[in-house]
């Protein structure tokens, strides 16, 4: 960017953890910036009558889409701009940002909206105590038996924790991210009604739902599902639940039947992620042994 040039930025958020940046970009640095896209894309376009990578940039500008070049250039610019918001507002985003370009006017400043939502603050409480209080409630005795009650399986006593943490734990879900998650529901089961070779309107005949039904009841289970995630989480934090490396290094075995399948899990994201589902499990199996 030239000097004295900056990228201007209002930041809006919402009460449950939404965020909103706006970012104003100046016409000097998106031109300055498209010119190196341009020089970028000069490197693999080919143009009839030049070898690649040689043909002069006014005639490579003709060949690259309007829109891949505002990509492009916005690609080079947006990552910079919002981790500089993220990091002045000390900001700990859920999800990378989703950007929706607002105004794109030759010679003016161009606008462009990020919208991501923060992680959800979780306030634990007494839980374990709701815990042994719901345990008590719910202990069966058994006729001719002093003080003795039915074994629970270990499927009934997580299913206990997990109703008790949900409704003893309140964490405020952001609409952004249980909008994401009931998307990669919907995209899943429609995947499998393709499969299957029917409609969505004839699945829903047959469940006897409604679109609207089924959204309603994907948005409970999506918000019950990200809220039950944050909650073991933050217990296997408060916990110091410790996942070794050799535990994640089991469990990549023990799901990656094909060499392909371990080498997709064999990365440090991958590997992050494993860890965080490994934790929750520990969290959870750690109360289980209270009841």
């Amino acid at each position: 960017a030239k000097k004295g040039v900056s990228i201007a930025s209002v930041l809006a958020k919402t009460q449950d953890g939404g965020i909103q940046i706006t970012f104003t970009i100046p016409f000097e640095i998106i031109s300055q910036t498209r010119e190196e896209a341009v020089t970028e894309f000069a490197k693999d376009i080919e143009v009839p009558g030049f070898r690649k990578g040689k043909a002069p940039i006014e005639k490579v500008r003709e060949r690259v889409p309007a829109g891949s070049l505002i990509e492009h250039t916005l690609s080079h610019i947006l990552p910079k701009a919002v981790a500089e918001v993220i990091n002045k507002e000390k900001i700990r985003p859920a999800i990378y940002p989703k950007f929706e370009l607002i105004k794109a006017e030759e010679g003016e400043a161009w606008e462009v909206r990020a919208t991501t939502c923060e992680i959800p603050q979780v306030n634990l409480g007494d839980y374990k105590q709701s815990l042994l209080l719901r345990s008590k409630k719910t202990s069966i005795w058994i006729p001719g038996k002093e003080e003795k009650t039915k074994e629970r399986s270990k499927e009934e006593k997580e299913q206990e924790i997990i109703k008790t943490l949900l409704e003893s734990v309140k964490v405020e879900i952001p609409k952004l991210l249980i909008d994401e998650e009931v998307t990669a529901r919907l995209s899943n089961l429609l995947e499998k009604i393709e499969r299957l070779g029917l409609t969505l309107d004839g699945y829903l005949a047959s469940v006897g739902k409604s679109t609207d039904s089924l959204r309603a009841e994907y948005e409970i289970n999506a918000k019950n599902t990200i809220a039950l995630d944050l909650i073991l989480t933050t217990i296997a934090r408060e916990e110091k639940i410790d996942i070794k490396e050799t535990e994640v290094e089991a469990a990549i075995t023990a799901a990656s039947a094909e060499p392909k399948v371990a080498e997709r899990l064999n990365t440090p994201e991958q590997r992050r992620l494993i860890r965080g589902v490994l934790a929750r499990r520990a969290a959870l199996d750690s109360l289980s042994a209270l009841l």
